[in-house]
């Protein structure tokens, strides 16, 4: 019986609802975010890839050179790869990622739990996920 009365009083011809939306918890194009992801991941974790790169797919990654580079100096940490297995929204901007980290090619962390984040329109690691790594490894690390 409510149900005429709340669409007339939420119709003001403006063509909003009255309700409000509910939240995003996912980006507009979710599977070409997961593949940016991805790919975005394995670039990062590449031994091959130089630490300017790197710096490039990390969250606030050039105030958190000094941190990667220093990271970097380990040597499980410079020669691991990562497999992404999962991506999961949180909302448009973030993502948890689960993801096998190998090392020299060998399983070392099966199943980690990271997060991604959506900064300067790029899908990056986050810094939280870093400092994790920084903190399993051993290594002291800037900014962690």
């Amino acid at each position: 019986m409510l149900g005429p009365a709340l669409v007339a009083c939420g119709d003001d011809g403006g063509g909003e609802s009255a309700s409000p939306e509910p939240a995003a918890t996912a980006p507009s194009d979710p599977a070409a975010a997961k593949a940016e992801i991805t790919e975005n991941w394995t670039t990062f974790f590449d031994p091959n890839t130089p630490v300017a790169e790197r710096a490039e797919l990390l969250e606030n990654g050039d105030q958190l050179r000094p941190a990667l580079q220093a990271l970097l100096t380990n040597d499980a940490a410079s020669q691991a790869t990562a497999k992404v297995k999962t991506v999961e929204f949180t909302s448009p901007n973030n993502a948890n990622v689960t993801y096998d980290l190998l090392v020299s090619g060998a399983p070392a962390v099966p199943d980690a739990k990271g997060t991604s984040v959506f900064q300067d329109d790029t899908w990056k690691v986050s810094v939280k996920t870093l400092c994790g790594l920084a903190q399993l490894s051993g290594a002291t690390v800037p900014g962690c």
